[in-house]
């Protein structure tokens, strides 16, 4: 039986097509299971920089008791999320920067820059890749 007319060359090209898709899925999957290291960040000082800032006045936020806001979403699973803000690359580098300034990577946010220095916004995004599904 011939397949789409191609004979045996058309079903290798097909299975080799499909290799490679599957392939690809599945290294998107593995990297969003994989935890994101964050150069020099640290997640108990992301903590505290996340309470003394505010973050929570608008993002429910796992290990912080109060205030649980609602307006920024919940941020429980942001470790294995693939994008931030649903449009940007999960990335250390990418998360640094959006703590500090998301307006300038998404001019249509509603995300204020945050009063954050590198080492801070480095701490804070430590914390939230330690924020998984379980």
């Amino acid at each position: 039986m011939r397949w789409g007319g191609q004979g045996e060359a058309g079903r290798t090209a097909a299975a080799a097509l499909l290799a490679l898709a599957s392939a690809g899925l599945s290294a998107c999957v593995d990297k969003a299971d994989q935890p994101r290291p964050v150069a020099q960040g640290d997640p108990a000082r992301g903590l505290a920089v996340i309470e003394a800032v505010g973050c929570a006045a608008c993002h429910t936020i796992p290990g912080v008791a109060w205030p649980e806001g609602r307006s920024g979403g919940d941020l429980a699973g942001f470790g294995a999320r693939p994008f931030i803000a649903g449009r940007l690359p999960n990335q250390p580098g990418v998360l640094t920067r959006w703590l500090i300034d998301a307006p300038s990577l998404d001019p249509g946010t509603a995300m204020p820059p945050m009063p954050l220095n590198q080492a801070q916004a480095r701490d804070v995004a430590a914390y939230l890749y330690t924020l998984d599904d379980d």
